[in-house]
């Protein structure tokens, strides 16, 4: 029980930090760094591609946001405004780590039916910053 206690305090040392918000901002550049440190040196043409290609499902990534993304514009479904993509054209995208993932998975799920590999994550980012 005692050994039980003690592996709960250190979870909770380890998570407490994370819950203030504050260990899950980020930049753009330290995202795409920490993707590169789990998949390798990312590919902004790989990305392009990645972000335009159907991957077996109905939708690409640009269905939605469009190419290049660096304009709102309307989920095609819901009618949602979306906006830019691109950190370039807005600065908030990709400064919260938590909401970075969460889309990441949600977007992935629709588009290849998974979640994107951290490689394919370091690609798109990195064709998303290039964009202008």
């Amino acid at each position: 029980m005692k050994r039980l206690k003690v592996i709960f305090q250190l979870g909770a040392l380890v998570l407490a930090p994370n819950l203030s918000g504050a260990v899950w901002a980020t930049t753009a550049p330290e995202l795409l760094k920490s993707y590169e440190v789990q998949s390798g040196k990312a590919s902004p043409a790989r990305g392009e591609q990645f972000f335009n290609a159907k991957h077996g499902k109905e939708w690409s990534c640009a269905s939605c946001h469009e190419n290049p993304p660096n304009h709102e514009t309307k989920h095609i479904v819901t009618g949602k405004v979306i906006k830019p993509l691109s950190p370039n054209s807005n600065p908030e995208r990709f400064t919260d780590q938590a909401k970075v993932e969460k889309w990441f998975k949600r977007n992935c799920n629709d588009v290849l039916g998974r979640e994107c590999t951290a490689q394919e994550k370091a690609d798109v980012l990195a064709w998303l910053m290039s964009v202008k």
